[in-house]
């Protein structure tokens, strides 16, 4: 089965807010460094652990935040937000620019996936994702269609 969908284009702000959650969500274990400064609070008390603990935790949100930032400047990362409609079948997504121009893409490059309540969210790597909305989709099937595939390939449960 072929979908083609509509045209659709992420905006900056989504890709740096839904970036910016996939690797908070993938990197989990650094709230755990965090809590570990904090609790040497117990060996000396003093606010600084505290402080330090919470100064740590905003330079690397904002780290990660510069980066995606970047991606959103950079020439490299132009590609990622043009208006793109998806051809999707089992075997590949193609992000097409127009009927001429696209980008076929094997599911093996996928690394994962997550389906949100109106939204399919499809990582390459860290700095580069696939937004698919609900929205874009013609029917109902189109999007168990892709769900299946998904399930099919492992990157979602």
């Amino acid at each position: 089965m072929l979908i083609k969908t509509k045209n659709y284009r992420l905006e900056k702000k989504d890709y740096i807010r839904m970036a910016l959650k996939g690797v908070l969500v993938q990197q989990w274990w650094v709230s755990l460094i965090v809590l570990a400064i904090c609790c040497g609070y117990l060996l000396a008390a003093s606010i600084w652990w505290f402080i330090g603990a919470f100064l740590a935790a905003g330079l690397y949100l904002l780290f990660w935040w510069i980066q995606f930032y970047g991606v959103t400047q950079l020439e490299q990362g132009k590609m990622l937000f043009e208006r793109f409609s998806y051809e999707i079948t089992s075997q590949q997504l193609v992000m097409k620019l127009n009927a001429r121009e696209g980008m076929p893409m094997k599911w093996d490059q996928i690394k994962r996936a997550r389906v949100g309540k109106d939204y399919f969210l499809l990582y390459v790597n860290k700095a580069q994702l696939i937004h698919l909305p609900f929205r874009i989709f013609n029917t109902e099937n189109e999007r168990k269609f892709v769900l299946s595939i998904l399930k099919n390939k492992g990157l979602v449960k």
